[in-house]
């Protein structure tokens, strides 16, 4: 009898960066891990990486988003502390109010120097990432294989 292999893969997620003003968009998550998280989460099967991205923000915000570019995938085997995840983000726009819903508890518009301190999952590297792009630092500088 030949045993079936058992496949071990990494989950894949979505993450946006959403941008109102001058601002960027957390959320407070309702499950664990607790603390504030950029909105996002699980692929579902048959749906694209921009569709997941744009479901998410709508699911949690409440919010019609603009994805305005893909911006880095993250996939450190410890990014998450509940499994191994894979998440891509994306910078997107919106405009309106957000209202925190499904898995959002309450939402935060945040500056780089007003952050909360409770950021959970690598979601704090992937925004100093951002606000270094959004000086004016170039996407190689900031991935470059020797900073990972």
């Amino acid at each position: 009898m030949k045993l079936q292999p058992k496949h071990r893969n990494p989950l894949l997620t979505v993450d946006v960066i959403i941008e109102i003003e001058s601002r960027i968009l957390l959320i407070e998550r309702v499950n664990p891990p607790l603390g504030w998280a950029l909105p996002g989460g699980f692929v579902d099967y048959g749906e694209s990486l921009e569709t997941s991205a744009i479901r998410e923000a709508l699911e949690e915000t409440s919010l019609d988003v603009q994805l305005d570019e893909q911006f880095h995938t993250y996939s450190a085997p410890n990014r998450d502390p509940r499994h191994h995840s894979v998440t891509t983000v994306y910078i997107a726009r919106a405009h309106g109010t957000p209202r925190a819903a499904d898995d959002a508890k309450n939402i935060v518009l945040c500056t780089a120097d007003k952050l909360p301190q409770n950021i959970v999952f690598d979601h704090r590297k992937i925004i100093t990432d951002y606000y270094q792009y959004k000086k004016g630092a170039a996407k190689q500088d900031i991935f470059h294989p020797s900073r990972s």
